[in-house]
């Protein structure tokens, strides 16, 4: 299992509407073939910044499958308008649980 990790800097003054988006867009991701889960956090020290956690069953199933999909062009569609500047994705493999 793999975790997508993004910092996401919304935009000023649009968290309520971005949060709408995500609310519509987490059905696409759903979707995908691989996806496992999604988890989006609000910072609470600044709450124009946002968590996207998604949890995939490979590397592969978010790089290849739905990022090389149409799934992704609407995902895009919704969602990145709001940041500025693009987020920072990155992928983390569990070494350590408790």
């Amino acid at each position: 299992m793999i975790t997508e990790h993004a910092l996401l800097p919304v935009l000023p003054g649009r968290a309520a509407e971005f949060i709408e988006a995500m609310d519509r867009a987490k059905a696409i991701i759903a979707a995908s073939p691989g996806f496992i889960s999604l988890r989006v956090a609000r910072c609470i020290e600044r709450p124009d910044a946002f968590l996207l956690l998604v949890e995939w069953e490979s590397l592969e199933a978010h790089t290849e499958g739905f990022r090389g999909s149409d799934a992704y062009e609407e995902w895009r569609a919704l969602l990145h308008h709001f940041y500025d500047p693009a987020p920072v994705v990155e992928h983390f493999e569990t070494v350590v649980t408790a």
